[in-house]
């Protein structure tokens, strides 16, 4: 019997196990209501930009991309209460340690409390930072401004929401994410079409339908919450909330995710911007396509949160064989998807643009920028995945520095060369950007974590 053990162990270590059903099995039972939860969001942006893209003119489009943009820096700034939560919880949970996932739960409801009412006490310098440095038109600034009024109001529920997301993530219950981002979105879309298209209120009613939504979520999502813990038996622990020194770890590990994410939508925020200085048509056109990113990269997240949650299961049950396997099954589902991705944005892109707006001069822009969106699935596909299994795996660091070497050394340079192409230079850097951020992370974890993992003085633990 030793010597079965010792070959099962050499043979997974060589790498024989992409085909374990049952690896493949728990990857898919928590990537599949990831998938569609995470397309919902995407779905919502496609229903905001047909419903203001469908307004006699293309300025509200460019100030609901300009808005949207901007509390994506705000808000997803602080993204570490989604990733940070997930990854820490999965651990607690493969480690057994009950108390542990409980007090992660209401260390991150009361870290996003306090950052959401900071955001809404400094609403305006940073509304006004934001928007200086977009340097849209003066028309389209005015709009941008009516928006972020209202949106900022949404900032607790928002950030809350990420905490909980992240927790019953963590649990390996991906079912409740599921439900609170389609609950969330539905509320979105019908008041997106009562405000805008019935009440004519035009971005205002955007931004309205997402705050209202958002608290919504929150609601359900507390009492699903609080139902879990008391089925399983199980309290908050009230004496370590008021000491600060157990809030440690959280911050420490998560300090590297908020400069990755900050990093991260500078970038795209950088991108907009540009996009604004070659003037209302680029602005809106690119607005459109940003939708497909969006697509595709909560699409391919939905085998990254799977991953998030299965790695740091086995990374905390110090299960190293198990912690590999699901690596490599989410590596094989994700290239499928994105191939898939591929296919459809080549064949049935143009329709989707024409269903988002029916501006002409913006149809036509757009068009002609589609073929960078056709190929940005297999260029990006990496980079999510990567990222799934560095969280699950506690690698924030990693993380962090993949980025700072792929917006320094690689996005600028390579905008700054192709300013000459215009906006197919922007495309180009931002193609070159997700390339760059899948391979320095695949080539970190090959090198300093999976090679080594396969040798056999390597194999004591995770």
């Amino acid at each position: 019997m030793g010597s079965t053990v010792k070959e099962k162990d050499s043979s997974q270590r060589s790498g024989n196990h992409w085909l374990d059903p049952e690896i493949h099995r728990q990857v898919w039972q928590l990537a599949w209501p990831m998938i569609l939860s995470n397309l919902t969001v995407p779905l919502l942006g496609l229903v905001d930009t047909a419903v203001i893209g469908h307004l006699p003119n293309p300025l509200y489009l460019g100030a609901v991309a300009i808005g949207a943009s901007l509390f994506s820096v705000l808000f997803w700034g602080f993204g570490f209460l989604r990733m940070g939560t997930t990854g820490l919880t999965a651990q607690a949970v493969g480690a057994e340690n009950h108390q542990e996932v409980n007090l992660l739960l209401a260390q991150s409801l009361i870290i996003a409390l306090l950052i959401g009412l900071l955001l809404i006490l400094f609403q305006r310098p940073l509304i006004e930072l934001g928007l200086m440095l977009m340097e849209p038109s003066q028309e389209v600034m005015e709009q941008a401004w009516l928006y972020c009024n209202v949106r900022i109001f949404s900032a607790p529920a928002v950030l809350a929401n990420y905490a909980l997301l992240g927790w019953f993530l963590g649990l390996q219950n991906s079912r409740v994410p599921l439900l609170l981002l389609i609950t969330a979105n539905l509320i979105n879309i019908s008041l997106d079409l009562l405000l805008v298209v019935v009440l004519n209120m035009a971005v205002e009613g955007v931004a309205l339908a997402t705050v209202c939504a958002d608290y919504s979520a929150l609601l359900l999502g507390l009492w699903l919450a609080v139902r879990h813990l008391r089925h399983n038996s199980h309290k908050l622990p009230l004496a370590p909330l008021l000491r600060w020194k157990n809030y440690s770890r959280l911050i420490r590990s998560n300090r590297y995710l908020l400069v990755r994410t900050l990093l991260l939508l500078l970038t795209f925020c950088f991108f907009t911007a540009q996009g604004a200085r070659m003037g209302n048509e680029i602005l809106a056109a690119n607005a459109v396509l940003l939708n497909f990113l969006l697509l595709i990269s909560h699409g391919l997240d939905g085998f990254a949160h799977a991953t998030e949650a299965l790695c740091g299961k086995y990374y905390g049950a110090k299960e190293k064989l198990k912690f590999y396997s699901a690596c490599q099954a989410a590596f094989l589902w994700s290239f499928f998807t994105a191939l898939l991705f591929f296919i459809f944005f080549a064949l049935g892109g143009q329709l989707i643009i024409e269903l988002l707006t029916d501006i002409p001069e913006v149809i036509t822009t757009a068009s002609e920028y589609l073929p960078w969106l056709t190929i940005m699935p297999l260029l990006g596909v990496w980079s999510y995945l990567l990222d799934g299994i560095f969280i699950g795996a506690n690698r924030f660091r990693w993380m962090q520095n993949c980025m700072l070497l792929s917006v320094a050394a690689v996005f600028v340079p390579s905008w700054y060369f192709s300013q000459p192409w215009g906006n197919h230079g922007l495309w180009f850097s931002l193609s070159f950007f997700l390339l760059a951020r899948g391979l320095t992370a695949g080539l970190l974890f090959y090198y300093c974590d999976y090679r080594k993992a396969r040798q056999p003085e390597g194999s004591g633990g995770t």
